[in-house]
């Protein structure tokens, strides 16, 4: 049985940095758990994506209120997946959920994954992430 354990949220001011860590178990390595990634949800909001990455060849996706502040990264032989959040905002502030078994899509310059929460099918429980001004 496939397990998710996130660690590494807390409470930070603005334009500080953390580093969420996501443990795997139960894969033989990450490779084989298609797309993982890293979403979240604030207080009375949707789900939504932050960013995901395809194990095999690594491609990745961030949803653009994050790019170029948060990356997304993994560790097959650990069977671990990082999410290095930088310049932190308060709108950040919410609770960050690890998901793995994501879909695979194809396309000419190879498999992607995109970043909706039905596409996934294994969830950790979360840990929060607080950002104040």
């Amino acid at each position: 049985q496939v397990q998710l354990v996130e660690s590494g949220g807390g409470s930070v001011q603005a334009g500080g940095s953390l580093r969420l860590s996501c443990a795997a178990s139960g894969y033989t390595s990450t490779t084989s758990a298609g797309c993982v990634g890293w979403f979240r949800q604030a207080q009375g909001k949707d789900r939504e994506g932050v960013a995901v990455i395809e194990t095999r060849g690594g491609s990745t996706y961030y949803d653009d209120s994050v790019k170029g502040r948060f990356t997304i990264s993994k560790d097959n032989a650990k069977n671990m997946v990082y999410l290095q959040m930088t310049s932190l905002k308060p709108e950040d502030t919410a609770s960050y959920f690890c998901a793995a078994g994501g879909r695979l899509f194809s396309r000419n310059t190879g498999l992607y994954c995109v970043a909706a929460p039905d596409n996934f099918a294994i969830w950790g429980q979360g840990t929060q992430v607080t950002v104040s001004s």
